[in-house]
């Protein structure tokens, strides 16, 4: 009796064993999303289309913020380089830079399992009258020959930022179809 118990005491340690290792390998949910992008493209996804075409140091390019008919509190990605992520709600540091109009600095120095190398900077998005409008979140490659100190980073989001200020009508162009 006491060998049975112990090989069903065995079994169900490596059952709970391949358990374990199943769910860690599963693939993670889908986010949530709290926005739906309209059926048409919008103006802020052809000029992030137009930043990512235009910098090619550039990984990725989002524009984020409280869409028009959002509850007020409902943060999300309204255009970007990554259409499946559209209307993924933001974090918490991407809602401080959109009320606070703060810049973050992310050199990812402890993001060890990025895909490619990069650096993020998160800044206010600011339409043609400098008014904060949302963000924008630009992620430079960042090793090789495109590797740059934290200054020349932010420098160059500063300049891109400044050349799409003009192109930026009002925070409501941004969700015009585009032309």
């Amino acid at each position: 009796m006491k060998i049975a118990t112990r090989i069903l005491s065995l079994l169900a340690l490596l059952g709970l064993f391949s358990v374990v290792a199943h769910a860690q390998t599963a693939p993670a949910p889908a986010k949530k999303k709290n926005w739906t992008a309209p059926a048409q493209k919008i103006y802020a996804q052809a000029l992030a289309d137009r930043i990512l075409k235009e910098h090619p140091e550039l990984i990725s390019v989002t524009l984020q913020g409280n869409p028009p008919g959002a509850a007020k509190d409902v943060y999300t990605m309204f255009a970007g380089s990554f259409p499946e992520r559209i209307g993924n709600a933001c974090g918490p540091d991407d809602v401080d830079v959109i009320l606070k109009g703060i810049t973050i600095i992310d050199p990812r120095w402890r993001r060890t399992n990025d895909p490619a190398k990069k650096f993020v900077i998160l800044t206010p998005l600011r339409d043609k009258t400098g008014e904060n409008v949302g963000l924008l979140v630009l992620a430079y490659k960042n090793d090789g020959a495109s590797a740059k100190s934290d200054d020349e980073f932010y420098a160059a989001t500063m300049k891109l930022r400044l050349g799409l200020q003009p192109a930026i009508g009002s925070f409501a162009a941004l969700f015009a179809p585009a032309k």
